[in-house]
C-alpha cells in the first residue's frame, strides 16, 4: 500500500532523513518509535508532502508521492494528524469536522462521527479554542476521517495528555482501525503505540535501526534501552 525508498529529507543544509525505507500493506498498522528529534514527525511530512524528500521516492497504491502538493495526497486518500493538532480555534466542534468533508459513498459523516464517538457530539457547538487539551486530540484524531482517508497518519497523539486521556485516544485509534483503515503511529510512548500496532520500526538521527513485530520490538530489550529508553 505505502512504500518509502531511500528517503533523504532535508530542512535547508540539516540532513535531516538519512536514507528511511519502510512499507506499510494494507489494513496493517505500523509505529514509528524514537525519542524526541528522531525523524518520526520529518518521516510523516516527507510522506505528507510538507517537507518532500530530496532523494528517494514514497509510493502510494503506485503513485510517486515525492512531488506532489499536500493537498493531492489527501485527495490520494492519506489524513494527517499532526502534533499540534491544528483544529481551528474559533469554529465549533461540528464546524471542524464539516469544513474537510470530503463526500463519498457510504463514507464518515458527522452523523457517523457522533455516532463512533459520543463525546464529541456532546461538545458539537463548543469551539475548539474552549475544548481541554484531550478534547482538542480526540477532535484531531477524528477530523482526518471526514475526508475518508485510506490510511491515516498519527503524529504522537498521545503526547503531553494526562493517563485517563491517553487511554481514550487509544480505544479511539482501535475504533478507527476496526473500519479497515491503515495507520501509521509516530510515538515516544512505546506502550502506547504497542497496544495498537502490528510492526514497529525504531529510528533514531534520522535512520531506520531496528524492526520487527511488536513481541519482537517487546522482547529485545537491549534495543529498546540503547534507544528508546529515557
Amino acid at each position: 500500500m505505502l512504500e518509502l525508498n531511500d528517503i533523504h529529507t532535508y530542512y535547508g543544509r540539516s540532513h535531516i532523513l538519512q536514507g528511511i525505507s519502510m512499507n506499510l500493506q494494507k489494513g496493517e498498522v505500523i509505529c514509528l518509535l524514537g525519542r524526541n528529534g528522531a525523524g518520526k514527525t520529518t518521516t510523516l511530512r516527507s510522506i505528507m508532502g510538507f517537507t518532500p524528500p530530496k532523494k528517494g521516492n514514497i509510493k502510494f497504491e503506485g503513485t510517486d508521492l515525492a512531488k506532489l502538493p499536500p493537498y493531492e495526497i489527501c485527495r490520494l486518500g492519506i489524513g494527517y494528524v499532526p502534533q499540534d493538532r491544528r483544529i481551528f480555534p474559533t469554529l465549533s466542534v461540528q464546524d471542524n469536522l464539516e469544513v474537510i468533508e470530503r463526500k463519498v459513498e457510504s463514507g464518515w459523516t458527522v452523523e457517523k462521527i457522533f455516532c463512533t464517538f459520543p463525546i464529541l457530539e456532546k461538545l458539537k457547538t463548543r469551539k475548539g479554542r474552549h475544548l481541554s487539551g484531550g478534547e482538542q486530540q480526540i477532535l484531531a484524531v477524528a477530523r482526518p476521517l471526514m475526508t475518508n482517508p485510506k490510511l491515516l497518519l498519527l503524529d504522537e497523539p498521545s503526547e503531553g495528555l494526562a493517563p485517563l486521556i491517553v487511554r481514550a485516544i487509544e480505544e479511539l485509534v482501535k475504533e478507527i482501525i476496526t473500519t479497515g483503515i491503515s495507520v501509521i503511529l509516530a510515538e515516544q510512548n512505546m506502550r502506547f503505540a504497542m497496544n495498537i500496532a502490528q510492526r514497529g520500526y525504531i529510528i533514531d538521527k534520522g535512520r531506520i535501526h531496528h524492526q520487527g513485530t511488536i513481541e519482537e520490538l517487546k522482547e529485545d530489550k537491549e534495543i529498546i534501552g540503547k534507544y528508546l529508553a529515557v
